[in-house]
């Protein structure tokens, strides 16, 4: 029994999977491929916190997703596909090709979100080979020069700010309706619903852009939490006995399907789709839905928590080939597109992936590989800290337990003392990755203060470095205005000179009162403390400051406890 076939059937087994209406194996709505005249477009769809299992075309008994089941039925699928267990990091390495950790990220706040200045991404590789480039949905890589996805290839952007629409760089009290985005840098209100506006919005921009190739990265916010969708969506879920935070779940994803069915028929409207790369995956394991034939679920390194779905579907210049078993990542999808598309490579850049257009044209010659995954959710990385060394058919977990996943999907037996040999092997190559990506444990990726780029900046606790409890990641914490925390934002000041910095409690928007009666801001070598009225909204510093890096913190005294905690909001203005 093959790969597939096996995670097949143990699915079926741990869900009861009921029959699915997948459409037939390879069928296509455009004839037999053709060469095609120009470079293809591309447009890769990612969705956030959406696992393997929850799709109605790999067993799940509740969802019903006609359309991704169509596409998963007319491409070629990586079945054996890894990403990061959560979002940021898995967004980094699709970017550019190498390891999360390589390139500055592996958390998904505290600054450890933010993808290094000086790596390539791809929006800038299909820049430079003269493609439009446009992002539609979640960066999560940062929100402040230079990090913005503006400052790395992207020409179009409207993204909501942050991990997901609610969080702290989001605008104040977006929540999945009639919201405001940043719309190439600058809020703009939007009427519907988050993933709607995503995809409608994308539609419009390649419709524009229809005459010439464009690379369109359209990365849902849904089914990340907290779980906001239309009742008509979600209800019929708990109608048939689903739980409601998952019958919501459900909804998002139902949604997500929809939406796929309106840019599939958008596409084929413009005669473009034959010669598109649709890509569709997913960012890490499920959150809310189904493990199915997996241990773990996001955030683990365990198969459940990085092993994911990726569909890929060129008429004009690949036949469908069903599904492909062997180990594959996120830092194969640049090397990929670079090939299909006769991209130049960018110069000086080192990938850890590799094209696998060897495998999507049919070439049956293709070496086991060793991969990497691990999840840091913490400052600085621990050596051995939830990671796994993967091959086709083996799992080393943790550096300890070691799976035959061929044989055991849901990495039940742990076969470590029966094979020392591979573990010790295992080991040494997870050692030596360790090493090799670890340049950046010790650094920090530096908001960059009065640059002409970005001059006011708006910086928020999201963003910060905690000295003292947990980071106030959500508007929801912010809102609580009794979370005494504090942290410190690394910065970089551009220019010498003298800096305007207001402290607030929460954005403008939110019109919080200070209540605080002292304000303290600590930059560089400047360190000031201002008496302040309680009921003043903000409090403004001014500053000469020197070029170069260093930290900013922040402390408001609260009027009545006499605590202390950092300032959740600021304006930084070269003046």
């Amino acid at each position: 029994m093959n790969r597939r076939h096996f995670l097949k059937a143990a699915g079926a087994a741990a869900i009861s999977a009921a029959t699915v209406g997948c459409a037939g194996q390879g069928q296509t709505r455009t004839g037999t491929p053709r060469k095609n005249a120009r470079s293809p477009n591309v447009i890769l769809v990612i969705t956030d916190d959406q696992g393997y299992y929850d799709l109605s075309c790999h067993g799940n008994p509740h969802l019903k997703t006609p359309h991704l089941d169509w596409l998963h039925a007319n491409s070629t699928r990586l079945e054996n596909f890894h990403v990061d267990p959560t979002c940021a990091p898995t967004r980094s390495a699709l970017m550019t090709g190498r390891y999360s950790s390589r390139v500055g990220v592996w958390h998904t706040i505290i600054g450890r979100h933010f993808l290094a200045a000086d790596e390539t991404t791809m929006a800038d590789v299909f820049s430079k080979a003269g493609y439009a480039t446009a992002i539609f949905g979640k960066w999560h890589l940062g929100d402040n020069y230079p990090f913005r996805p503006q400052d790395r290839g992207f020409q179009e952007v409207l993204i909501n700010g942050g991990g997901g629409v609610g969080q702290g760089p989001d605008f104040w009290g977006n929540d999945y309706f009639d919201d405001t985005y940043f719309h190439n840098g600058r809020p703009q209100a939007y009427t519907g619903y988050c993933t709607d506006v995503w995809f409608g919005e994308a539609m419009k921009w390649t419709e524009a852009n229809r005459n010439r190739p464009f690379f369109c990265y359209l990365t849902t916010n849904a089914p990340h939490g907290p779980y906001n969708v239309a009742e008509e969506y979600w209800k019929p879920f708990a109608e048939k006995g689903v739980k409601e935070n998952q019958a919501r779940f459900y909804g998002m994803v139902k949604n997500i399907d929809d939406n796929m069915g309106r840019l599939d028929a958008h596409l084929r409207r413009l005669g473009i789709e034959e010669n598109t790369i649709l890509i569709f995956m997913t960012d890490n394991g499920t959150s809310a839905g189904m493990q199915g034939a997996m241990r773990g679920r996001k955030g683990s390194e365990y198969d459940g928590g990085h092993r994911v779905p990726l569909f890929i579907r060129w008429p004009a210049g690949l036949e469908p080939r069903g599904d492909i078993d062997h180990v594959t990542a996120h830092v194969d999808v640049l090397p990929t597109l670079i090939d299909l598309c006769g991209l130049p490579a960018p110069k000086g850049v080192t990938f850890d992936g590799t094209s696998l257009g060897p495998l999507l044209r049919g070439d049956a010659a293709w070496p086991d590989r060793t991969l990497f995954v691990h999840s840091q959710r913490i400052d600085h990385p621990q050596e051995w800290r939830k990671c796994a060394v993967m091959t086709n058919r083996w799992r080393l977990v943790n550096g300890k337990e070691l799976f035959d996943i061929q044989a055991d999907a849901e990495q039940k037996t742990d076969l470590a003392k029966e094979h020392p040999d591979v573990v010790a092997g295992f080991r040494k190559a997870y050692e030596a990755w360790y090493q090799d990506i670890g340049a950046r444990f010790d650094d920090y990726c530096r908001i960059v203060l009065g640059s002409e780029h970005e001059n006011p900046m708006h910086i928020v606790a999201h963003d910060w470095h905690p000295t003292e409890g947990a980071c106030p990641w959500s508007q929801s914490h912010v809102r609580r205005q009794n979370l005494y925390v504090n942290g410190w934002w690394a910065v970089e000041v551009a220019r010498a000179g003298t800096y305007r910095i207001t402290l607030r409690p929460a954005p403008k928007e939110a019109g919080f009162a200070l209540n605080a009666d002292q304000a303290r801001l600590a930059i560089g070598k400047a360190d000031q403390t201002k008496k302040t009225n309680p009921q003043d909204k903000a409090v403004t510093f001014e500053v000469k400051l020197a070029a170069g890096p260093c930290r900013l913190q922040t402390w408001l005294t609260d009027t009545k406890t006499r605590k202390t905690r950092g300032a959740f909001d600021l304006v930084v203005e070269r003046v």
